[in-house]
């Protein structure tokens, strides 16, 4: 008896049927781009910057800026244009919008051709330690006195 060598690992993902299409591929970025889109589109008709309008936020309510807080406000400034006031709003997510906007892309276009992009782990665990970091620095300081101006 011989033994044979296990199959070669596909590069498409597999399902029942045999290898998916493309379709079925880029479903999961396609729902997310445009679950994005649609919740934006509702910012932009729906103004957060009236008091109330999407509700309040437990933690701004305790008088603690999270780092998201301003967040759907910054989207409404963005939807019309005003980079500075969505600044104003959160500068953390305005700076972080172009790479999640990249990454969105990535995951797409990795799925419309069939070949996943995939980013080693060297790169990924310091980028998501620095974030992390940024993100703790920017919530400390936009609680202060000195980082008033950081706060929505």
């Amino acid at each position: 008896m011989t033994a044979t060598a296990p199959p070669p690992v596909a590069e498409t993902p597999f399902t029942e049927g045999g290898p998916a299409t493309r379709w079925q591929r880029v479903r999961g970025p396609a729902l997310v781009i445009g679950g994005l889109g649609i919740a934006t589109l509702a910012l932009r008709l729906r103004d957060p910057h009236e008091h109330g309008s999407w509700g309040l936020c437990p933690s701004a309510a305790l008088g603690v800026y999270c780092p998201g807080c301003g967040g759907l406000r910054a989207v409404n400034d963005l939807t019309h244009g005003d980079l500075a006031g969505a600044a104003s709003s959160n500068l953390a997510f305005v700076v972080a919008l172009p790479f999640i906007v990249i990454g969105l892309a990535l995951w797409a276009i990795g799925r419309w051709r069939g070949r996943p992009v995939r980013l080693s782990m060297s790169v990924i665990t310091p980028t998501a330690h620095v974030s992390l970091a940024l993100l703790t620095v920017f919530t400390v300081l936009r609680n202060l006195p000195a980082g008033s101006w950081l706060a929505p």
